[in-house]
């Protein structure tokens, strides 16, 4: 499976932004994937996942409320809204994607097996 992420950009704060994940590969309904972000000088941390069946969805609370995340098999992609953006949320996203059963904790980069090259998000005043 290989992904591809789009979508980031320049954004005033408090505008909006939507990102896009596009597997090439067949998915499945057990299949996970999440989003992820590094700012520079800063560890990768988990903002949001979906169980593609949609039977598990979850945020990071620095991101609750104001980031959507949702699926469409039938194209393969995974979408996250990002609404009300701060300055923190500058970061390089990247979307990443486990087959089947976790094998560790839903919030942690190790627990995924493959991973979209990143996009760039950058919140300004």
């Amino acid at each position: 499976v290989q992904l591809q992420a789009s979508g980031g950009g320049l954004v005033q704060i408090g505008g909006s932004l939507r990102l896009s994940c596009a597997a090439s590969g067949p998915i499945d309904s057990d299949y996970t994937l999440a989003w992820f972000r590094q700012a520079p000088g800063k560890e990768r941390e988990f903002v949001s996942a979906i169980r593609l069946g949609g039977s598990r969805i979850l945020y990071a609370d620095s991101v609750k409320g104001r980031f959507t995340i949702t699926r469409d098999i039938a194209q393969r992609t995974v979408h996250l809204q990002m609404n009300s953006l701060k300055p923190e949320d500058t970061a390089v996203y990247y979307c990443a994607l486990v087959e089947g059963r976790l094998r560790g904790d839903i919030r942690s980069p190790d627990s995924y097996d493959y991973w979209g090259q990143g996009t760039q998000v950058t919140v300004s005043s």
